[in-house]
C-alpha cells in the first residue's frame, strides 16, 4: 500500500493520530522536501515519529518516482507531504503511477495553507483562483499572475498567492557545465511579492490599461501559518512591500469585495492604525479598495 500522508502547517506534532500510527508501522517512510517546509528539521521529524525519513526531492518525485514505489504492492510505503498531498499536482502524478502499477493507496489528509489562510479572517467560500508568483530574473518577468488576479478581483473574489520556493536549484552555469551544485534555498517574501505587483501595476498603468489593483488596493500577508509565531499583517499593497513578516513560508492574498465581519477582522492584523483607509463602502454589505 502507498499511503500519502499530510503533515500540516506547524511542527512534527501537526501529523494526525491516524497519520502518525501508518508513518511508524512503514517499511520505507519519504518526506517530499521541494513544495513546502515545516518550521521544524528532518531530525525533529524523524525524532517524534521514531522512524528514518528519506529525503524525496524534485528529481526522484519526478523522474525517479518507480524507486519511491517499490515494492509497495507488498509492503506499506509513507509519502509525507507538508500542508496537504493534493497541495501540489506533482503528488497527484504519483498517485496516478502507482494506480497504473497495480499499487493500492489511501490518502490521510491534513491541513494546507488552501483552508488555514481563513485565520486572516477572509472567507473562504469568496476567494477565486489561488496563483503562485514567481521570483523574476533579468531575463525573465512573467506577469500572468497578475492576470489571474484581474480576474478573480473582476469577480469580487479575493485570491491567495502562494510565494515561490527555490530549493535545490541550479545555476546556467553549473547547469550547462552538468555540475551538480546547488544554490542557497531562498523563499520569496511578502515584500518581495508587493514589489513585483508594483512593478506590475506601473507598467500596465504606463500602458493605458485598466488597472486590476492599484497601490491601495487591501491585501493580507501572512507567514509561518500554523505554527506559534505565526504573523498576519494587513495594509495596502504599498505598505506591504516595507512589511518585514520573518522567516519563511509567506502567503499573500489580494482582497476582492469585502463583507463587514472581514473588514471587522482585518483591523485586528491592520499593519497601521489608518491601514484600511483605502477601503470604500459600495452599499450597507460591501467594501471594495
Amino acid at each position: 500500500m502507498l499511503y500519502l500522508i499530510g503533515l500540516g502547517l506547524g511542527d512534527a506534532k501537526d501529523i494526525t493520530v491516524k497519520g502518525l500510527e501508518v508513518v511508524r508501522r512503514c517499511s520505507r517512510v519519504y518526506l517530499e522536501a521541494y513544495t513546502s517546509i515545516l518550521t521544524v528539521g528532518k531530525e525533529a521529524l524523524e525524532e517524534y515519529y521514531e522512524r528514518e525519513l528519506v529525503l524525496a526531492d524534485r528529481d526522484m518525485v519526478e523522474q525517479e518516482a518507480g524507486e519511491i514505489l517499490r515494492g509497495a504492492d507488498e509492503e506499506d510505503v509513507a509519502f509525507l507531504v507538508v500542508g496537504d498531498p493534493f497541495g501540489a499536482t506533482t503528488h497527484s502524478d504519483l498517485l496516478l503511477r502507482a494506480v497504473h502499477a497495480g499499487i493500492p493507496y489511501r490518502v490521510i489528509h491534513n491541513a494546507s495553507i488552501m483552508n488555514a489562510v481563513g485565520c486572516c479572517g477572509l472567507q473562504l467560500y469568496n476567494f477565486g483562483e489561488t496563483v503562485s508568483i514567481v521570483f523574476w530574473t533579468d531575463s525573465w518577468r512573467p506577469e500572468s499572475f497578475y492576470d489571474k488576479i484581474k480576474r478573480n478581483r473582476d469577480a469580487g473574489m479575493h485570491t491567495l498567492c502562494l510565494l515561490d520556493i527555490k530549493v535545490k536549484e541550479q545555476s546556467m552555469d553549473n547547469l550547462m557545465r552538468g555540475r551538480k551544485v546547488y544554490e542557497p534555498p531562498r523563499y520569496m517574501t511578502v515584500a518581495q511579492a508587493a514589489t513585483q505587483l508594483l512593478e506590475i501595476i506601473s507598467n500596465r498603468r504606463h500602458r493605458g490599461d485598466d488597472l486590476a489593483l492599484t497601490e491601495e488596493t487591501v491585501c493580507v500577508g501572512l507567514s509561518r501559518v500554523g505554527a506559534d509565531d505565526q504573523l498576519i499583517r494587513a495594509g495596502t499593497l504599498r505598505e506591504l512591500e516595507s512589511c518585514d513578516l520573518g522567516g519563511p513560508l509567506h502567503s499573500l492574498v489580494v482582497t476582492g469585495q469585502l463583507h463587514p465581519l472581514e473588514v471587522d477582522m482585518l483591523r485586528l492584523f491592520a499593519s497601521t492604525t489608518n491601514g484600511l483607509h483605502s477601503l470604500k463602502m459600495t452599499d450597507s454589505s460591501t467594501y471594495v479598495s
